[in-house]
């Protein structure tokens, strides 16, 4: 419950704070998958998980 409700208030934030976004996903009528992914970075800095991150590959 905790994660759909992070992910329906960030979708809404999102959106009104980058109106493309609505265009881009308007058929779909959702930003956020159905799914969700939780785990642990064991103590690692921020910035190095914020690299991991960024280098990871994005959908097209």
């Amino acid at each position: 419950k905790l994660v759909n409700s992070l992910k329906g208030v960030s979708s809404r934030r999102l959106r009104q704070e980058f109106p493309d976004l609505r265009r881009h996903y308007y058929r779909a009528n959702k930003l956020w998958s159905g799914s969700y992914f939780a785990g642990s970075v064991g103590g690692a800095p921020l910035s190095i998980v914020k690299q991991y991150i960024e280098q990871q590959n994005r959908p097209v």
